[in-house]
């Protein structure tokens, strides 16, 4: 197995391995030595290939490391700012909610939904005020009928 073949492969499993970590230190030391491995093919020796592994290795975490894993945390969404959002929006419940079971739609979208004290029932057609979100499951308390076309006020 030549040199340049065993950078390459360093590089290679270097790489696959930060599929794993996901912090991109890996990635920046597989292109390290994919970098050695193009310059024992051109020519260098082992020093000359631990040289340009170690600059470019040091290049990319300082200089691209950052710039991409800011790039990737901003195209992100925290769950729990999105949870945050929805504590205090009023529910409606479109399948009967208890302690164990339910569903309602809040800002357009369906939730699982249970009683937050565990005992209350919610009947559907009412309103429910989501009080906490755990996980996928909107922990929810009952405040009344959601009025119907009969209720509203016509003139206004």
């Amino acid at each position: 197995m030549t040199p340049a073949l065993i950078w390459l492969l360093a590089g290679v499993v270097l790489i696959g391995a930060e599929a794993v970590s996901g912090e991109l230190f890996l990635l920046m030391l597989g292109g390290g030595a994919i970098a050695a491995a193009g310059g024992v093919a051109l020519g260098l020796g082992f020093f000359g290939a631990a040289v340009v592994f170690a600059v470019v290795s040091v290049a990319l975490l300082l200089a691209v490391r950052p710039i991409v894993r800011r790039r990737l945390e901003s195209s992100m969404t925290p769950l729990e700012t999105h949870h945050g959002t929805m504590v205090g929006r009023d529910a409606e419940v479109v399948h009967r909610v208890d302690g164990e079971t339910g569903r309602v739609k809040i800002a357009g979208e369906l939730w699982s939904a249970r009683s937050k004290d565990g005992h209350e029932v919610i009947e559907e057609g009412s309103i429910a005020t989501v009080l906490e979100v755990s996980g996928a499951i909107a922990l929810v308390t009952g405040r009344g009928e959601l009025p119907g076309p009969d209720d509203r006020d016509l003139a206004s």
